[in-house]
């Protein structure tokens, strides 16, 4: 009789560890959280909220979207306006040496003499040629005289005023790759899918003073061709990605090829030229290959076997490129280096002061100064020169000279803007910050005095390529300015009233919203976030899809569109829906912890534990994550690894009494009576208006023998919840089993 009633005192202590639930023999742990809500630690039922993404920039910039043929017309226009007026500007300064005398125009010189002269006519074997070579430039040129029948500067003019034209119209394309990615129809249509933010950007370079060297001066029409074809070989290479298939991107070897040669034209229009295929390769592995540098690091610091897994390390293709690329580059620069000889151009200190520097402090002080000055005439164009040479600008011999604040300032400025290209989790925002820094750089290289001393100070002109880059990271400034403030009132109403409290309100106010801009996807997330919320599943699941069709990469949405298809019981969609959320936000550790929830409805217990393991990865502090892990081990009988699971939680979240209070039930199951009293206490200290935690600590000693403290947290569980089924039960069969042992000690 006594061991038929131990037997059923132990069934009741068993069926309390199940959250007050009376159901098994075996002591088991709390049932598995059916919440979605990922990263709150609380035992009460919550509702996930929607996580801020940052979304395509074309969403927040305030202007209209124009077809293509009109907006590249209205950049036409605005770039034929600001440059007109310098259309009957006479021949200075350098356009007397290079044009009214430079015998390589006159008809009497043979075409051939214009590939063995530099760009002033001088004959590049010669010691006092500046060795810049700009044969095809010079050909123009020759057109030009020929053309308009003599040395009429008129002709010239607009033959530079057009380019510049040309050249901006141009841009609408390369801005709308660099802003919405690379994506081409079944029939190889090229999609823009950043029109507002190309048509910006192309006016912003459209517009830019600093173009003013450039196309007002004739003998700019070097740099205006070079960024042309430059552009050219960069839309080409483009071009090599018309195809894909379900195995990976194809490549067409022709575009490739066609874009190397485009760059050696560049390079004979201008120097910079060949910088292209830089940009080419930082392209391909960035947005073709998808490469995440900082991701890399991070496996290469942790010596993580799944580097071995990387598919761009794998991706032949991209290494067949890269080499055709190297091979290209490397090519075009042996064959203008023995067209040019061997020796260096001649400058003097006139020319660049700092190169001749003794001290290479001194050097690198006033290179990166100048590299400042660059950085500001683009920011802030009010001073513009035709020559910065002759002592114009002082060298700075002194870390006391105050324009040492200039040097921190542009680092400060482009570390910050690296960090934020490398770090970011958006794919979106790592590729146009990598892009634009790239197109800000690459192309200022061959001026830089780091690979060989140049013959100026400042050239505005030799900025034209890269402020391309600067409008990059201009319109996206300007994109994250208007968003942060000129965001819908009603959207910002709705999201203060929904922060409250108040969903009916914030409802409303969410509608408005969306009626008044029917592609506010960020109001459509929050209003179909609240219908879930309130169950009116229907509607929320129509509101989430619209937004994630009208914006495919908002990872948020296809995650709170999971979570409906899952209250729907659709798992099949739900799980594509979680997946399509990873896929544009890989590291997404609240989407691992819903995904992993739907195996755990689905019955894939190992699925479920990956998907946990992935949020806790990600997140270390994802204590439901965590939570989850050790129940479902638990619950499936694998108490060692449960406990295992437990202690590393515990270890990077020491102060959770959540995970306290599961890894508590474990050791109880396990008969580790002493350490899981220990963090039964330690998890009612930090949490005592938990009544299954004191329930639960009393079920231990009620297995452990300490009837009388098992008596003690019974009666404190049952006044803070006197409705719980198993806490009753279990407190009823212990005062039944302290009357039997008082009646038989009697």
């Amino acid at each position: 009789m006594i061991s038929s009633v131990l037997a059923l005192g132990l069934h009741g202590i068993a069926a309390s560890l199940c959250q007050n639930a009376c159901s098994d023999k075996e002591c088991t742990a709390p049932k598995i959280s059916n919440q979605h809500n990922a990263g709150v630690s609380t035992l009460e039922p919550t509702f996930f909220k929607m996580a801020e993404v940052d979304v395509n920039l074309d969403h927040v910039i305030p202007t209209t979207i124009l077809p293509t043929y009109s907006a590249k017309l209205l950049v036409a226009f605005v770039s034929f306006v600001c440059f007109a007026h310098s259309y009957d500007g006479d021949f200075v300064f350098d356009d007397s040496e290079a044009i009214v005398n430079n015998k390589d125009l006159r008809a009497e010189t043979p075409l051939g003499d214009l590939w063995q002269h530099d760009f002033w006519g001088s004959k590049l074997s010669s010691n006092t040629s500046h060795k810049s070579y700009r044969p095809l430039t010079v050909l123009t040129f020759r057109i030009n005289y020929y053309l308009s029948g003599g040395f009429y500067p008129v002709s010239f003019h607009i033959v530079n005023i057009l380019l510049h034209c040309s050249i901006s119209v141009l841009m609408i394309d390369v801005f709308s790759i660099l802003f919405g990615g690379l994506q081409y129809t079944s029939k190889g249509k090229r999609l823009n899918l950043a029109p507002k933010s190309s048509l910006l950007a192309a006016l912003f370079f459209a517009v830019h003073p600093v173009h003013t060297e450039c196309v007002a001066g004739i003998v700019g029409r070097a740099d205006l061709l070079g960024a042309l074809f430059f552009l050219l070989s960069f839309l080409g290479y483009c071009q090599a990605f018309r195809e894909s298939n379900k195995e990976g991107t194809q490549f067409s070897t022709f575009w490739v090829l066609l874009s190397i040669l485009l760059s050696a034209v560049a390079m004979l229009c201008k120097e910079q030229g060949i910088t292209v295929l830089g940009f080419n390769a930082v392209f391909d592995a960035l947005v073709i290959g998808k490469l995440n540098i900082l991701e890399i690091i991070q496996k290469v610091r942790h010596k993580d076997k799944s580097l071995e897994n990387i598919g761009w390390l794998k991706n032949g293709g991209l290494l067949f490129r890269m080499t055709l690329l190297f091979s290209g580059g490397a090519t075009i620069l042996y064959m203008r280096w023995r067209i040019m000889g061997t020796g260096p151009p001649a400058f003097t200190e006139v020319d660049n002061p700092a190169s001749f520097a003794d001290s290479i402090f001194v050097r690198a002080i006033n290179y990166n100064y100048y590299y400042s000055l660059n950085a500001w005439l683009l920011l802030c164009p009010w001073w513009l020169c035709f020559d910065w040479s002759m002592g114009c600008i002082p060298l700075i011999k002194s870390v006391s000279d105050w324009r040492i604040i200039a040097l921190a300032a542009l680092w400060f400025c482009l570390i910050g803007l690296i960090c934020q290209a490398l770090c970011s989790e958006d794919s979106h925002k790592r590729r146009i910050l990598t892009l634009g820094l790239g197109f800000l750089i690459i192309p200022f290289l061959p001026a830089s005095n780091l690979f060989f001393r140049v013959g100026f100070v400042v050239a505005e002109r030799v900025i034209y390529l890269p402020s391309i880059g600067y409008c990059v990271l201009l319109t996206y400034g300007f994109g994250i300015l208007s968003k942060h403030t000129k965001k819908k009132v009603h959207y910002n109403v709705g999201k203060n009233l929904a922060d409250q409290g108040d969903q009916t309100a914030a409802i409303r106010y969410y509608r408005e919203a969306v009626r008044l801009n029917p592609k506010y996807v960020h109001a459509m997330n929050n209003l179909g976030n609240i219908l879930k919320e309130r169950n009116e599943l229907q509607e929320a699941e129509e509101l989430l899809s619209l937004a994630v069709q009208i914006q495919p990469d908002f990872a948020a949405a296809w995650m709170n569109l999971g979570i409906v298809q899952n209250s729907l019981r659709r798992f099949g969609e739900a799980e594509r829906s979680y997946w399509t959320a990873i896929k544009y936000r890989r590291k997404y550790p609240d989407c691992y912890y819903n995904l992993g929830r739907l195996y755990a409805d689905l019955n894939r217990p190992l699925d479920a534990l990956n998907a946990w393991r992935n949020a806790t990865f990600l997140k270390p502090e994802h204590t439901l994550a965590w939570n989850n892990m050790i129940i479902l081990l638990d619950n499936t009988g694998n108490l060692a690894q449960a406990e295992a699971v437990g202690r590393e939680a515990l270890e990077l979240i020491p102060h959770d009494h959540s995970i306290m209070f599961s890894l508590a039930n474990v050791l109880g199951k396990s008969q580790k009576y002493k350490e899981s009293e220990a963090l039964f206490l330690k998890a009612i200290k930090a949490n005592p208006s938990a009544a299954s935690y004191h329930g639960n600590l009393a079920v231990l000693y009620h297995r452990w023998g300490n009837f009388n403290l098992a008596k003690k947290y019974y009666e404190v569980s049952l006044k803070l919840d006197p409705l719980a089924p198993g806490t009753k039960e279990n407190y009823n069969l212990l005062k039944r089993k302290l009357e039997q042992l008082q009646t038989n000690s009697v």
